[in-house]
């Protein structure tokens, strides 16, 4: 009896902290007025207390093609980027692809660029985008890539997870959990 009640307990907390991570929210940076979004998660915020070390960790990462070729992000600099921490073995991630796939077909015009960084293996990776189209170029980050979110303010490590950064370098919003599109365009217009 004592073991089944330990087996709920268990289950109850996993329950809630998988439901936690999994209900994501935004965090923005100021407007250029100066105001911040008064609805910001402030332990996200102040997770990412420094962000150009965070966009350091990203220009700088060890990514590759999901055929094993060595890429650096150091090209986007200077760009409006959407980067979007992703797994293939994740539901949310999986689901909003397709809605992340007609973003940057929608915003290519207004030179903003999305890219997928995958916390996952080659295999895996290349083996989903066989199946599944994106229209965004997509990177294998391994599980460095994590380290790159947390710099950014992912600090329990869940996903996906989304980073917005403008062309000045400054990181505009984060996102953890799937993607809320009228969230994201409204935050891609204002830049």
């Amino acid at each position: 009896m004592n073991s089944k009640r330990i087996l709920v307990t268990l289950a109850v907390v996993a329950v809630a902290v998988g439901g936690g991570i999994l209900a994501g929210y935004w965090t923005r940076g100021g407007g250029s007025d100066g105001s911040a979004n008064a609805g910001a998660a402030t332990a996200d915020a102040a997770a990412t207390a420094n962000p150009q070390e965070a966009l350091g960790k990203l220009w700088s990462a060890a990514v590759t093609t999901p055929d094993g070729q060595p890429q650096s992000l150091a090209a986007y600099k200077g760009r409006p980027i959407v980067v979007n921490f992703w797994a293939s073995w994740c539901g949310p991630c999986v689901a909003e692809m397709p809605e992340l796939s007609a973003m940057q077909r929608e915003y290519a015009k207004k030179g903003i660029q999305f890219v997928g960084l995958g916390v996952d293996s080659s295999t895996n990776v290349k083996a989903f985008l066989q199946k599944v189209k994106v229209d965004y170029p997509v990177y294998v980050a391994g599980f460095g890539g994590a380290d790159v979110a947390r710099a950014f303010g992912n600090s329990v490590g869940g996903l996906p997870y989304t980073v917005v950064i403008d062309a000045n370098g400054t990181v505009r919003a984060t996102k953890l959990g799937q993607i809320k599109p009228d969230e994201l365009r409204h935050t891609l217009d204002a830049l």
